[in-house]
């Protein structure tokens, strides 16, 4: 029998520790030959990870200086590059404004992660209030039917058939409105309607529109449908016909603009959040509580291609502290 405590025992214990030390150490310090340390570069003794796989990191809107940002009458104003994720400039960006009609973003945002786009929709309630297609009682239309007329038309009443069709009805649909404000990340939004009708507890931001739009233009369906000048669309026996027009007057009249959306009340003003693409740049402006939002949107876009240039990040000296180029 071995005695524990003999001399001859203990060395071979501390043997056995001693190693067991030493292979767990090299197991640290040396990398197993996977594919991710295959890619390290060396250069002059250092382990440097290779960026020959990484694409390139998009250009930076630079300002010129050529001008100042032009006057202009909304209260709330968010530009912001979409490729870079910089903000181009902001007013009163992060305050709480009345959203009107652009409510229907998050509201398509909602009903596009639920409903198929074939599937059928049936008319429960007329709602005659303000802008409406004209859907009749009972009339059956497919979601992509129902889409177009909140997006392009602005019709309250295609935007209350989504939300009421939804399962557990309008109460459940609101809530699943403010869920999505979360999981996208908005930070000072809250909604109470589908449609954008008044509420002191129906509220966005500048930052957080814009945000919501970026969102939406990239599902291709949303991003198709807000980019629609006018169509005529129907219920799916063909018995009932809709013709709907962009509200938006900037869509197919200035070069580059292809979207969004646009909102009017008496409390929330004249809003628009609108895409432009132009130069092989694409940016999302949005103007809030604006006495004049086609007028100042196309004062803004014109700032931006005429006062910015896009540079790649290793040429612009110095670097960008923060993205926010103008407050």
């Amino acid at each position: 029998m071995i005695n524990p405590f003999s001399l001859q025992y203990i060395k071979k214990y501390i043997v056995r520790i001693i190693f067991f030390v030493i292979f767990t150490i090299l197991l640290l310090i040396i990398p197993y030959p996977n594919v991710y340390f295959q890619k390290v570069a060396r250069t002059k003794g250092v382990a440097l990870y290779s960026e020959s796989n990484l694409p390139p990191p998009p250009p930076y809107p630079i300002n010129k200086g050529l001008s100042p940002v032009p006057v202009i009458s909304a209260e709330g104003v968010y530009i912001k590059d979409i490729s870079s994720g910089a903000v181009i400039y902001s007013k009163n960006g992060d305050e709480k404004f009345s959203p009107a009609s652009t409510t229907k973003i998050i509201t398509s945002l909602v009903a596009l992660d639920k409903y198929n786009i074939d599937e059928v929709l049936t008319v429960k309630s007329i709602i005659n209030d303000g802008r409406t297609m004209g859907l009749v009682s009972g009339e059956k239309l497919t979601f992509e039917t129902l889409l177009y007329g909140a997006l392009v038309h602005s019709a309250n009443d295609a935007a209350y058939t989504i939300a009421e069709n939804y399962p557990g009805g309008i109460g459940e649909f609101i809530k699943k409105m403010n869920e999505k404000t979360t999981a996208i990340h908005l930070n000072n939004s809250h909604y109470t309607n589908p449609i954008g009708f008044d509420d002191n507890n129906q509220y966005t931001t500048p930052s957080d529109l814009a945000k919501q739009a970026i969102v939406g233009l990239s599902n291709k369906t949303f991003s198709k449908i807000v980019g629609t000048k006018s169509i005529t669309v129907s219920d799916i026996s063909y018995t009932y016909f809709h013709s709907l027009i962009n509200v938006n007057e900037l869509l197919g009249k200035v070069p580059g603009v292809s979207g969004v959306k646009t909102g009017f009340t008496q409390n929330a003003g004249e809003v628009l959040v609108s895409e432009v693409k132009k130069n092989g740049r694409n940016i999302i402006v949005v103007v809030l509580k604006s006495r004049d939002r086609f007028g100042d949107t196309v004062k803004l876009v014109d700032w931006v291609f005429n006062n910015f240039e896009w540079l790649p990040i290793n040429e612009i000296t110095p670097a960008p502290e923060s993205p926010v180029l103008f407050k």
